[in-house]
């Protein structure tokens, strides 16, 4: 009897003993991997977002965007708490995660400002390439937690993205500007535009401090703006320069500037304008921004209207049927300002356009020629 109770206790001692995964291990796994899932689908679902912000269609993507940030800030946040009893630097990495995170989101408020004034200058579809997809790194590491290496590089992969908005925006508005202050310098038009590298800077002259760097990003989104800021004034001189069509419609281009047979006498004459044959009645619009400076009859132009513009060109407007602008009154380019006859030394209803510097006339056709260049450029 004693025997087999000692061989009863040692086949009790032979049998190996069963241990379970301790709990707070197995939830804090489980938590890792959830968090994890989370940021890779937030990070999923931000990609096609990037991908509309970069080709100009901000208005339906803005707010969308900001929420998954928002949400992308939440999950790491969680995964953070979650970990914070973990070994290694874990906390180290996700506080530098958060940190561009942070980052992210002001780049992100900086490129919506100037996509919004761009917007307003009609640089709103920028001909760019679209981004790669941006996703984040599931945890499948031995250890459970998250790859955050991957995360932190998807995040930079996306600050590269927004980055080349900004590059896009000014190589567009720069583009621009330069094209514009190229015509019209060809005509002879001298424009006064700000210096991109001196808009809206200032303040007094401190020596340099040790260890003290401006923002890079500020830096770059300041020199955005500025040649948004020079594409404007460019654009805004642009318009007081005649170089629009000054009718539209049903016409023909009849006569054109310098010498030709006379319709009257047959013999050679020059001819100070360009002749537009229409219907009577035809709509006149001013060809630039200006003032009216006179409204009345010349000899053999008959019905006239005259348009000072800040260029201090003048465009002349005859044969006139009727008037639509008073002198004196200032118009934009399209203002109507008359309509077609054939009064004066006329052999038919059609508009004489004429422009003019220092009271000699100049040939209108280079400066219709540069507003179709220009409106191919500007879109």
């Amino acid at each position: 009897m004693r025997q087999s109770a000692s061989f009863g206790e040692r086949n009790q001692k032979a049998r190996p003993v069963r241990r379970g995964i301790h709990p707070a291990l197995f939830y804090s796994m489980f938590t890792l991997l959830l968090g994890a899932n989370a940021l890779t689908a937030t990070g999923l679902l931000m990609a096609p977002d990037i991908a509309r912000l970069l080709n100009g269609q901000t208005e339906q993507v803005i707010g969308a965007y900001e929420d998954r940030i928002a949400q992308m800030r939440v999950e790491i946040d969680r995964l953070h708490s979650r970990s914070y009893a973990q070994a290694g630097d874990i906390n180290l990495q996700l506080q530098e995660l958060s940190q561009q995170q942070d980052m992210l989101l002001e780049q992100h408020q900086l490129v919506r400002a100037l996509v919004d004034k761009a917007d307003q200058l009609g640089i709103a579809a920028l001909d760019m390439p679209a981004p790669q997809s941006v996703a984040l790194t599931p945890a499948n590491t031995p250890s459970g937690n998250p790859d955050i290496a991957a995360t932190a590089e998807s995040l930079n992969r996306m600050m590269s993205e927004t980055q080349l908005a900004m590059t896009g925006i000014a190589d567009t508005a720069t583009e621009r500007a330069d094209g514009i202050i190229t015509e019209m310098r060809r005509l002879g038009i001298a424009m006064t535009v700000p210096d991109a590298s001196l808009t809206g800077v200032g303040g007094p002259l401190l020596p340099a401090m040790e260890e003290l760097e401006g923002s890079p990003m500020i830096e770059d989104a300041n020199a955005v703006m500025a040649a948004l800021l020079r594409y404007k004034a460019a654009r805004d001189s642009m318009e007081a320069a005649p170089i629009h069509m000054p009718i539209t419609g049903n016409y023909r281009n009849s006569s054109g500037f310098g010498n030709r047979k006379d319709p009257f006498t047959g013999g050679r004459a020059f001819h100070s304008g360009l002749d537009f044959a229409a219907p009577t009645g035809t709509t006149v619009f001013s060809a630039a921004r200006g003032v009216v400076s006179f409204v009345g009859t010349r000899s053999g132009y008959g019905m006239v209207v005259e348009v000072t513009h800040d260029t201090g060109l003048v465009t002349r407007y005859a044969h006139l049927s009727g008037y639509l602008a008073k002198q004196g009154q200032a118009v934009n380019r399209g203002t109507p300002i008359a309509k077609v006859g054939s009064t004066g030394r006329s052999t038919g209803p059609h508009l004489h356009f004429e422009i003019r510097k220092s009271d000699d006339a100049i040939d209108p056709r280079g400066f219709l020629e540069a507003g179709k260049r220009l409106q191919a450029l500007l879109g």
